[in-house]
């Protein structure tokens, strides 16, 4: 229906077959992805492995463009949690790439 939410705890610490498969996944969707796709993004944590995975997405999301597609990418963070917002920030300057950021007052209600 073209919503892809991404949430809950980074932790990943090394390879596991979760990210390939989420991957797999967004590929597939890809082939044939509704006229816009909204990508809900929010994290209680992310740590850098996550963080490289999370970029991967963003990269093939971005791909959307190329198909004459939208994207919109909402990154939920709490008001204090400057780490989560930075790595947003972060992502989405290296990948150019626009991110709407969306503060809240409790991540888990997402």
């Amino acid at each position: 229906d073209g919503v892809i939410k991404i949430k809950g705890r980074g932790l990943f610490s090394h390879k596991t077959k979760l990210p390939a498969k989420v991957l797999a996944w967004l590929d597939n969707y890809l082939e044939d992805p509704a006229e816009t796709t909204d990508v809900v993004v929010a994290f209680e944590y992310l740590n850098s492995f996550s963080t490289r995975v999370l970029t991967s997405i963003f990269q093939k999301v971005k791909s959307l463009v190329l198909k004459e597609k939208k994207f919109v990418i909402h990154w939920y963070y709490e008001s204090d949690d400057e780490d989560i917002f930075e790595r947003g920030e972060y992502i989405a300057s290296t990948l150019d790439i626009p991110v709407q950021f969306v503060v809240i007052s409790d991540i888990s209600t997402i």
